[in-house]
């Protein structure tokens, strides 16, 4: 167990090294080619590209153990001090460049170019490699072999390492920069990733939990409506709803409380449901659907009608011996959005705020669940509208976002 945490936490610490490796190979090539472009100007490139080459190589694996250092050492740290450990680790890397030039120079090739530099005194100076000819008008050329870096004494080499150490120091300070700005946008992304992700789970959650409130809510109307026909001894038609009930049952709890179903789908429950309660109301509930076929397939809330319909069945048809007319119509509303339309020709106000037949309080689950399930689902993109009309009915218009789930 303890070698698989250990080979997790490694994988886990080192799993950026592709953006490290293509960033640190980018930052040398981009030296490479000014070298080569140096170089193409000069009589000797072959000499100068050789001996750079060296270098570039020293300098690929010191900024690798940059990367190391950061990688190691700054593991769960703030990226400030991140910062400060790729500075130092940047400032140990150009000590050790500037000292490595110094170590190696008697190992590189002495370039066969030749530089001519026209004195004020008339002299032509010539430095080729390590050495520098004098041409003067009499006499003859005077020339001087300069020693190599590690010929000179141990002050100057010194002094020496130190400077190559001051150029390369920018040079690893601008690569820790990328790389650290780099991981400080990677972790504010993550960081945002996880907030979408912690709300998304939390919109979720709310809406199955809106939802489940409905089971409850339509099965203690329907056991209600049971009852009645039972206590009435209408046996025959309790026995009919009890079937039509199960077949209600077995479709509408095989849907995922937060997934999305076609109007087609929602369409057909609300059939299957209307075809219970016309078990009760055989000749008082008329119900009319008018969904266009280019609607079918919208995509909305599962059961997001179902507090409506009950609703509408509640407090139009069952408090009257009228015939009320129960109307679902859904229309296009314009870029983008659909329209569904629930209307009754009898009743009042919506559940929450009335007392059910037997002077009972409603439980406040019918239209203001509706609407929390829209708000929680689309946000502002989605409306919720209702009211009683001039003809003493109730009307709920539900705007939705169109989206035929077409991929």
């Amino acid at each position: 167990m303890l070698m698989m945490s250990q080979h997790g936490d490694t994988r886990t610490r080192f799993s950026d090294w592709p953006l490290a490796a293509k960033s640190i190979l980018g930052f040398w090539l981009f030296y490479a080619l000014t070298v080569v472009a140096r170089a193409s100007l000069g009589t000797d490139p072959w000499t100068m590209l050789t001996n750079k080459l060296v270098i570039i190589g020293i300098g690929v694996v010191l900024t690798g153990l940059i990367y190391l250092a950061i990688t190691s050492f700054g593991r769960g740290a703030t990226i400030r001090r991140k910062a400060v450990i790729g500075a130092s680790a940047s400032l140990v890397a150009a000590l050790i460049m500037g000292a490595t030039l110094v170590l190696i120079d008697d190992y590189l090739r002495e370039s066969k170019e030749e530089m001519r530099f026209q004195a004020r005194e008339g002299f032509v100076l010539i430095e080729k490699g390590n050495q520098i000819r004098i041409e003067r008008n009499a006499g003859e050329p005077l020339v001087m072999t300069l020693p190599k870096v590690g010929q000179l004494d141990p002050n100057k080499r010194i002094r020496f390492a130190l400077d190559a150490s001051v150029i390369w120091l920018f040079f690893f300070l601008a690569w820790s920069a990328f790389y650290l700005a780099n991981q400080a946008q990677a972790e504010a992304l993550g960081a945002r990733r996880r907030a979408v992700e912690a709300e998304s789970a939390a919109q979720a959650a709310q809406v199955r939990a809106l939802r489940y409130q409905v089971n409850p809510h339509f099965l203690f109307n329907t056991l209600n409506s049971l009852s009645s026909l039972i206590i009435a001894g209408r046996a025959d038609e309790a026995e009919s709803m009890v079937l039509k009930l199960s077949n209600f049952f077995r479709q509408s709890l095989t849907l995922d409380a937060t997934a999305d179903i076609s109007l087609a789908e929602e369409v057909a429950l609300q059939r299957l449901y209307l075809d219970i309660e016309k078990v009760r109301f055989p000749r008082r509930l008329k119900a009319e659907f008018d969904i266009p076929e280019e609607l079918e397939k919208a995509r909305l809330p599962g059961l997001i009608l179902q507090p409506i319909v009950e609703n509408a069945i509640k407090h139009a048809v069952s408090p009257t011996r009228d015939k009320v007319e129960l109307r679902i119509v859904a229309r296009e509303a314009g870029p983008g959005r659909f329209t569904i339309e629930i209307s009754n020709s009898g009743g009042g106000r919506p559940a929450q705020a009335r007392n059910n037949a037997n002077g009972i309080e409603s439980t406040g689950v019918g239209i203001a669940n509706v609407c929390q399930r829209l708000t929680a689902r689309f946000g502002s993109l989605a409306d919720c509208e209702f009211g009683s009309t001039a003809e003493g009915g109730y009307r709920v218009l539900l705007t939705l976002p169109l989206d035929r789930g077409d991929g």
